[in-house]
């Protein structure tokens, strides 16, 4: 069984790539989506978001949800908008946002590596989002959001990649949020197959996002039965090479103090912490440090090293924040359900922690060292789980450029 394999892609035709492709599924609500695809027809988020197509008070989980995109991906086939590939094909996808460059390989991976852990995880998933992408998959007998892997950067791949991205592209664009998508086909058949060994000889290759996509994948793979070697037993995934993935970090924010007065509350901080009052917002610039905002002030905080694990999740620095401060003093144990916490994406900068807390929403704000690629693997290779929200990647893969039709 191969670890990945060419497939033979539905995607837009050239001339319409821009008017199709559209942010994840999973970045925008209901409402933002609406807004987003309001006038543009053939975008992607009529499929990924169908619930924009129908009354605003339908429920996103509603079966008509899943109906509604099915019949909207069938008109954009219908009306030759959605093309499929004739035989089947690696894709090579460059995405840019910024200084960020990262060129990587649009693949179908196998799901029984990922079910013996060949392809590996390192989050828990939710029930609810898995059913959701399981009915979505279902109802387009198609997976159109791909989970985005990575691979220990190998030299041999990466130079195949390049040599591909040297070609004329078959789409390059600047979508709406400012990300540069790329697109190569490719054509050479000896690539191709040295693509298809590289990735064999691999041990392993790692879930960065994408955990309930490769989950429901999965799922309706054991559903649908057969062989392992039918193409409804792999699932959309694009792989880059670690390095040169960016994690930005993932910040907390907490509605109260747990009852405590502002000293109180530092007072405890300072058992597990060094605590330095600062004049500027603080950005962690190292692993151990961390950021505090609260009543208009910030401060630098160290834990002290003797609080500092071994373990692959126990020494993150969402875990250590979790173990000596958010547990211990704000009472906060379970944060993936716990009402009191919420997370804000590194992208959004400082400025977006001083707002929560400023508006009297949020009590005090911590802001975070990105956990990094190397820590990532470490601990999918130890079979073990990150705390919530540990990553946030970005540039985000566009829907639509790309789709894996299951037969």
């Amino acid at each position: 069984m191969p670890l990945i394999r060419p497939f033979a892609g539905l995607r837009p035709v050239p001339e319409r790539v821009e008017d199709v492709v559209a942010p994840p599924y999973d970045v925008l609500n209901s409402s933002e989506a609406r807004e987003r695809a309001a006038g543009k027809p053939m975008s992607f988020l009529h499929i990924s978001k169908a619930e924009i197509d129908l009354p605003e008070d339908t429920d996103p989980y509603d079966p008509r949800v899943y109906a509604k995109a099915a019949e909207n991906l069938q008109k954009l086939v219908d009306d030759g908008i959605l093309i499929r590939e004739n035989e089947a094909r690696y894709y090579v996808y460059r995405l840019k946002m910024g200084d960020i460059v990262q060129t990587g390989l649009v693949a179908a991976a196998s799901v029984k590596h990922y079910d013996s852990n060949r392809i590996r995880k390192h989050e828990f998933t939710r029930p609810a989002k898995e059913n959701d992408r399981v009915a979505q998959i279902e109802a387009l007998n198609a997976q159109t959001g791909p989970v985005l892997l990575a691979y220990k950067s190998d030299d041999k791949i990466d130079d195949l990649l390049e040599q591909v991205a040297q070609s004329k592209p078959l789409y390059d664009l600047v979508a709406d949020d400012g990300i540069g998508h790329t697109l190569w086909v490719v054509e050479d058949q000896q690539i191709a197959d040295k693509l298809s060994a590289g990735f064999d000889a691999m041990e392993a290759i790692y879930i960065a996002d994408g955990h309930h996509r490769s989950a429901s994948a999965s799922r309706v793979a054991k559903t649908i039965g057969g062989s392992d070697e039918q193409m409804s037993h792999y699932f959309l995934s694009v792989i880059f090479p670690h390095k040169q993935m960016k994690i930005f970090d993932y910040n907390r924010v907490v509605t109260d103090l747990n009852g405590l007065s502002k000293d109180d509350f530092i007072a405890k901080v300072e058992k597990n912490f060094s605590c330095v009052k600062t004049s500027a917002p603080v950005k962690p610039s190292k692993p151990n440090e961390f950021g505090m905002y609260i009543n208009g002030d910030w401060y630098q905080l160290n834990i002290k090293p003797e609080l500092i694990s071994n373990d692959p999740v126990g020494r993150l620095d969402v875990s250590l924040l979790a173990n000596n401060l958010l547990e211990p003093i704000l009472n906060i144990t379970d944060p993936r359900t716990d009402p009191r916490i919420d997370f804000v994406g590194g992208i959004r900068g400082l400025e977006g922690l001083e707002k929560r807390v400023d508006s009297g929403e949020m009590a005090v704000a911590f802001s975070m060292y990105a956990t990094s690629m190397e820590d990532l693997m470490l601990v999918a290779d130890a079979g073990e789980v990150m705390p919530p929200k540990s990553t946030w990647f970005e540039p985000k893969l566009a829907d639509g450029l790309v789709s894996h039709v299951l037969d």
